[in-house]
């Protein structure tokens, strides 16, 4: 079974879980996946470890971890993989990957040009 855990960074401010939350809550309704959850990589709960845990004890046999993050960087490219791997090595039975993040997805400069238009 697919699952799909979105991760972000994570803010002191509680407004952003409730996005974040929100969020998911739209996500899990428009894609029909059944196991559709949110975690965040540090300040907040829960924990990336603790989404993927979930996931897996869900049922998941695939997770794709959904970047809610602009563009690469030392989380994207270093932090993110490793918590993946540790994952990976807790349940080599689950296949699990990683989007690109939201910046290199070849729609994002329309979305941006939306913004302008609408500002």
């Amino acid at each position: 079974m697919k699952a799909v855990l979105l991760v972000s960074h994570g803010s002191r401010s509680s407004k952003t879980k409730e996005e974040v939350a929100d969020l998911a809550r739209i996500l899990k309704l428009k894609t029909g996946v059944k196991i559709f959850e949110f975690a965040f990589l540090e300040i907040e709960k829960p924990t990336i470890p603790d989404g993927l845990d979930l996931c897996v004890r869900k049922g998941a046999t695939e997770v794709m971890v959904l970047l809610n993050f602009l563009n690469s960087g030392r989380h994207v490219n270093d932090d993110i993989p490793a918590i993946v791997r540790g994952a990976q090595s807790r349940y080599p039975q689950v296949r699990f990957a990683i989007s690109p993040p939201i910046g290199q997805h070849e729609r994002i400069a329309d979305l941006f040009v939306d913004l302008i238009q609408h500002a």
